[in-house]
C-alpha cells in the first residue's frame, strides 16, 4: 500500500496551483478537457492508498452536477442572445426578488456559454481532486508555516470527515437493505438513512474533539511576540481595506503604497507568529531537487500561455456567438501537456507489507 507521495506536498501544491491558472488562462472546452485528462493520468501514476484518493470520482461527479445547474439557471434567466432553440412559459419575480423573467426565449449561444464556464470550474474540481488524491496531508500541514499549524489541522480534519461520510453513507444503505431483505422500501427512507449518518457524524465529531481537549489543542497562552503578531495582522487588514478603498476611489499610487505596506505588515505578522510557536516538527520532509524541478515544470504551462497569447494571439476562449466548434492550436496544447510532467515520474511500487 502507498500511503507516501514521491513528491513534496508543496510540490503538488505548486501543480495544483499551476493547473488552477492554466484552465483559468485557457478556459476553452478543447483545453479545459486536456487538463482534466492530464489530471487523471496524474491520479492514476501517484494515487495513494488513502480514502482521500477515492473521493476523486465524487469531486468530478460533483463538478458535473454544478455545470448543468448552472446551464439550466443561466439559459433560463438570459435572454435575446443568438439563435432561439424553443420558448418555454415565462414569468416575471417580484422587484423584491430581482425583478428578472424566469423562461422565455432559450438561446443556442447562452447555452454553450453557460456550459463552457461549467466546464472549467469541472476543470477546476478535477485538478484539485487530483490534488487530494495525490498529496499526503500530513506532510502538507507538516510543510505549512508555524503560525498556521492550527488552521491547517483543522482543515486536514475536516477534508478527513468527507471520505468517512462517503463510508458512513454506503454502510447505511447496506444496512438499510439487510433490514429489509434486500427490498427498496420508499418510505420512510430518507429518514432510515439520514439519521444515523448525522448521528456517527456527531459522535466522530464529539470523540474528536475530547481526544484534542486531552492533549491540549490551542490551550497555550500568547507571549509578546504572538501579540506583536496580531497587532501587525490588524494593521495589515487596515492597510489592504484603505488600499480597495483607494482603488474604488481612483487613486492607484496611494492604493499601491497602502497595498504593498499592507502585505509587508502581514509577512511580519505569520514570521512572528511562526518564532513564537514551540512547535517541534518531527523528521520533516526535505525539498528536493527533482521537487523543484517539477513545480518549475509545470509552472512552465500557465507562464507559457501568457507568452503565447501575448505573441500568437491564439483563442483561448470559446467565442459562442455565433455557435462554432472551439478553436485548436497544437502550440497552446504542447504549453498544457507540462502539467503532466509528474506522470512522468512514477511513484515507485510497494506491496502489501510497505517493502520497497
Amino acid at each position: 500500500m502507498r500511503t507516501s507521495s514521491r513528491f513534496h506536498a508543496v510540490t503538488w501544491l505548486l501543480w495544483a496551483l499551476a493547473g488552477a491558472a492554466t484552465v483559468q488562462l485557457a478556459p476553452s472546452p478543447v483545453y479545459v478537457a486536456l487538463v482534466i485528462g492530464l489530471a487523471a493520468l496524474v491520479v492514476e501514476v501517484h494515487r495513494l492508498d488513502t480514502a482521500m484518493a477515492r473521493a476523486f470520482p465524487l469531486l468530478l461527479g460533483l463538478g458535473v452536477a454544478f455545470a448543468l445547474l448552472r446551464v439550466v439557471l443561466t439559459a433560463l434567466t438570459t435572454h435575446g442572445v443568438g439563435e432561439v432553440l424553443f420558448t418555454l412559459p415565462e414569468a416575471t419575480l417580484p422587484r423584491l426578488l430581482g425583478g428578472f423573467t424566469v423562461g422565455g426565449t432559450v438561446e443556442l449561444p447562452v447555452v454553450l456559454q453557460a456550459a463552457a464556464e461549467g466546464f472549467a470550474v469541472v476543470g477546476v474540481l478535477a485538478v484539485f481532486g487530483a490534488f487530494n488524491a495525490v498529496v499526503s496531508h500530513h506532510e502538507l500541514v507538516q510543510a505549512t508555516p508555524r503560525a498556521f499549524h492550527e488552521p491547517g489541522l483543522i482543515t486536514t480534519v475536516g477534508l478527513a470527515f468527507v471520505p468517512s461520510t462517503m463510508v458512513a453513507v454506503q454502510q447505511t444503505r447496506e444496512a438499510d437493505l439487510a433490514r429489509t431483505g434486500g427490498r427498496r422500501v420508499g418510505r420512510g427512507r430518507l429518514v432510515r438513512q439520514l439519521l444515523p449518518v448525522l448521528e456517527s457524524g456527531m459522535e466522530r465529531a464529539v470523540h474528536l474533539a475530547e481526544s484534542m481537549d486531552s492533549r491540549g489543542f490551542a490551550r497555550t497562552r500568547g507571549g509578546p511576540r504572538e501579540r506583536a503578531s496580531g497587532w501587525c495582522g490588524l494593521a495589515a487588514l487596515v492597510s489592504l481595506a484603505a488600499a480597495f478603498v483607494a482603488l474604488v476611489g481612483r487613486a492607484p499610487r496611494t492604493a499601491s503604497y497602502l497595498g504593498g505596506l499592507g502585505l509587508v505588515l502581514l509577512v511580519v505578522a505569520v514570521v512572528l507568529a511562526s518564532q513564537a510557536s514551540r512547535l517541534t516538527r518531527y523528521r520533516p520532509r526535505r525539498f528536493t531537487s527533482a521537487d523543484a524541478g517539477v513545480a518549475a515544470a509545470v509552472w512552465l504551462a500557465p507562464i507559457g500561455l501568457v507568452v503565447v497569447d501575448r505573441l500568437a494571439d491564439p483563442a483561448l476562449r470559446w467565442a459562442t456567438n455565433p455557435p462554432a466548434f472551439p478553436e485548436f492550436s497544437p502550440v497552446v496544447a504542447v504549453v498544457i501537456v507540462l502539467l503532466g510532467v509528474p506522470a512522468l515520474l512514477p511513484a515507485p511500487r510497494r506491496d502489501d507489507g510497505g517493502a520497497p
